[in-house]
């Protein structure tokens, strides 16, 4: 046995897959043959990861959350419970369209609450946070905070998860936890000026 990560006696893990060291795998789940999960991943209850599923480092999913083919997480991700993915655009029973599937990106460090749903298709930018029960339709800017059905930007958020003020008279919008400066770059464009997005935020220790 694979000591180097942890799956629960009542999940499933079909071969082949890779998983990473230290993720863990809990009460009920099933990951399916060809899927890839990184490092230091936790995938809550009755958690479903689908063929070919590509899963990177350090991602949090929530119970009852299904990761269906097409779908790819970059490292950092944060999927609340029951949010929900699609892959297919337009599905019928009567209708075959295992090829068709359509792909959906959400990159590094973007939140996705609880009850969201995220239509195949589209981009999720870095550090965008996508509100609980949201609908999102279309691609999604970095850092933006997303709301409602459809979802529509309601603001912008830091990469420490706060929504940030309106920008001072030169443009700067502080992060209340951090302290980091952000700046709309071009119309549209969000930037933190502290600290890269190609960086990952230095990892804090669990107490």
């Amino acid at each position: 046995m694979n000591q180097a990560y942890y799956v629960h006696p009542s999940a499933y893990v079909d071969e082949p897959c890779v998983i990473g060291t230290g993720t863990k795998i809990w009460h009920f789940c099933h990951v399916m043959p060809g899927a890839h999960l990184g490092e230091r991943c936790i995938l809550g209850q009755n958690v479903h990861i689908a063929n070919d599923v590509v899963i990177g480092n350090n991602v949090k999913i929530q119970n009852n959350v299904s990761v269906y083919t097409g779908v790819e997480l970059e490292d950092d991700v944060f999927c609340g419970p029951s949010c929900v993915f699609t892959n297919v655009i337009n599905p019928r029973s009567q209708i075959v369209r295992h090829h068709l599937y359509t792909r959906t990106l959400v990159r590094r460090g973007a939140t996705i609450g609880a009850n969201a749903t995220v239509v195949c298709g589209v981009t999720v930018g870095r550090y965008a946070f996508i509100g609980a029960g949201a609908v999102v339709r279309h691609d999604v800017p970095d850092y933006a905070l997303m709301l409602g059905v459809p979802a529509v930007q309601k603001g912008w958020m830091s990469r420490h998860g706060h929504r940030l003020p309106a920008p001072d008279k030169q443009g700067i919008l502080i992060c209340p936890e951090s302290g980091w400066r952000y700046q709309e770059v071009i119309p549209g464009v969000l930037r933190c000026l502290d600290w890269s997005e190609e960086q990952l935020i230095p990892r804090q220790e669990e107490h």
